[in-house]
């Protein structure tokens, strides 16, 4: 059975004609991973671009001191992958968990590969897919440099509004770059705004 929410991430987002969803989807897998399962680990080269059906992952960094820092979190319909492995065959620096029972489409480079030589036009579907990764990456940047914890807090619901009860604090102090006493400070902060502006 299809997933209509990956035919509207390649027919909204990526201008891709109904037709060649119907190709992505013969040659796509689907694949299940249990909670707590690593897809992927530090060292290993990663090629393959995730689209998460259902559940959610995390990707992220451990340090030599063991200190773990989240670069993305991949809720349902969005992507995961490691450009810079995948790309440049290198080991990856990240390991990607599965932090609930997930359900993902596996798209590979040689899949991406067969379909552009058969139909030249989708060979902008991985251009698009680049792009955004980058959007993405610069983002990301700005806001651990130039953002206070305030805004990075922000930011962090604006982009994952329905994750934020999903996951341990500890994870959301790891992403946005601040201590777990921080956070719980702006979280008391804000809530006292609310409150001022509300009275």
């Amino acid at each position: 059975m299809k997933n209509l929410q990956f035919d509207d991430f390649l027919n909204d987002e990526n201008n891709v004609e109904i037709e060649f969803t119907e190709v992505v989807h013969e040659h796509c897998a689907t694949k299940i991973y249990k909670k707590g399962t690593l897809i992927s680990t530090a060292g290993e080269t990663f090629h393959n671009i995730l689209f998460v059906k259902k559940g959610l992952l995390r990707q992220y960094y451990i340090d030599e001191k063991g200190k773990e820092s989240i670069l993305h979190f991949a809720p349902e319909n969005w992507l995961i992958s490691d450009r810079a492995s995948s790309c440049f065959h290198q080991p990856s620096m990240y390991d990607i968990e599965a932090l609930e029972d997930t359900t993902v489409m596996v798209i590979t480079p040689e899949i991406i590969e067969k379909i552009s030589e058969k139909n030249p036009e989708f060979a902008t579907f991985n251009q698009n897919l680049l792009h955004r990764h980058i959007h993405t990456l610069q983002k990301r940047i700005t806001m651990l440099q130039a953002f206070t914890a305030e805004q990075r807090y922000l930011d962090f619901i604006k982009t994952y509004p329905d994750i934020l009860m999903r996951v341990p604090q500890s994870m959301v102090a790891s992403y946005l770059g601040i201590t777990p006493e921080t956070l719980s400070r702006v979280r008391r902060e804000l809530v006292t705004k609310h409150k001022n502006a509300s009275s």
